[in-house]
């Protein structure tokens, strides 16, 4: 608690050229980058890219409210920025070495994303995915290891990259279910 800003990663702007080299910071090392949220660096001119596209205001101005919005581009954000990478990665990892069958792991990856189980189709399209998704990394390993380490790092002793990818698509997937992302 407290203590100083936070940089978490964030995608390569190019900017520095033009504005300073303070406009693309460089990650917070250890598990100071595992902070909340807001605690993150926030400047006006620059704001972190993911919180402008879920609607963070600006901070010019008091807001009793935020807005709420959806759009194709926060799904973009939550596909591709590096932090939910490494969220994604880590919940695969989770999966991955859960104990019992693969559909229990993947009944494991509904609890702690949507707290409930998953229902038969649901569990039929994931367990889909996750064949699919081994095939395709099982034809270009380096995807496959650049998916399972790039940023959260080596994998653990006993899992491969090739599993790691596919269930880290797999945590994305259930990470970017309205259901997950949506407060109703």
């Amino acid at each position: 608690m407290h203590g100083p800003p936070v940089k978490p990663a964030q995608p390569k702007l190019g900017l520095s050229a033009a504005f300073g080299s303070g406009t693309d910071w460089e990650t917070s090392m250890g598990e100071d980058r595992f902070r909340r949220g807001i605690y993150t660096t926030w400047r006006r001119s620059n704001p972190y890219p993911s919180m402008s596209t879920f609607d963070a205001p600006n901070r010019e101005v008091c807001l009793v409210r935020r807005e709420r919005s959806n759009t194709p581009l926060q799904a973009l954000v939550t596909l591709n920025d590096p932090v939910y990478i490494e969220a994604a990665q880590s919940l695969g990892r989770r999966m991955a070495l859960a104990p019992g069958s693969v559909p229990d792991r993947l009944r494991t990856g509904f609890r702690q994303c949507l707290h409930r189980p998953p229902s038969s189709e649901e569990l039929t399209a994931v367990t889909t995915l996750l064949e699919r998704s081994r095939q395709r990394f099982q034809t270009d390993t380096t995807k496959a290891k650049r998916l399972a380490t790039e940023p959260i790092g080596e994998l653990p002793s006993g899992l491969d990259a090739v599993d790691a990818a596919a269930w880290t698509s797999v945590a994305n997937v259930l990470m970017n279910l309205d259901e997950f992302l949506m407060k109703r």
